[in-house]
């Protein structure tokens, strides 16, 4: 299972190295993309489909918001070659998206791996904890219906 919060270094060739223990879990066989909130995701090849099927539904491109996921997501997606250090190069548009500039953070989701700035996830994280109270009320309320 994927979990856990690892750090990373962005070098000057925009290489960065995936963490062991991610890359035990997921293999060699990598997808990364461009992922909401101003991150990235990064998952198995098998992970990357699971995850096409889970966000359209298995609809297809029929209604916009479908259209809009894959625009978003599939057209910034990658297929990652790890060196034998375990690194791979940061492509320039998702380095944007996500604002990467020196040191980023690999945040291990059970299926799926997030990447974010490390400025940027300081800001979340700090975020996530102020509404954490609200957010647990908001999702036991639910569960009562």
């Amino acid at each position: 299972m994927l979990i856990g919060q690892y750090k990373s270094k962005l070098t000057d060739k925009d290489r960065i190295s995936v963490p062991k223990k991610i890359r035990e879990e997921l293999g060699d066989d990598l997808v990364l993309a461009r992922w909401y909130e101003n991150c990235l995701i990064l998952v198995s090849k098998e992970g990357w489909e699971n995850l096409l099927e889970r966000l359209t539904g298995g609809k297809g491109l029929i209604t916009s918001p479908v259209r809009d996921i894959d625009r978003f997501i599939l057209a910034s997606g990658f297929e990652v070659e790890l060196d034998s250090q375990g690194r791979f190069v940061l492509p320039e548009l998702l380095k944007e998206h996500a604002s990467i500039e020196v040191e980023a953070v690999f945040l291990a989701l059970g299926d799926r791996v997030e990447i974010w700035s490390a400025d940027k996830w300081f800001e979340q994280e700090q975020n996530i904890q102020l509404k954490a109270d609200e957010a647990i009320e908001k999702i036991e309320k639910r569960k009562q219906k």
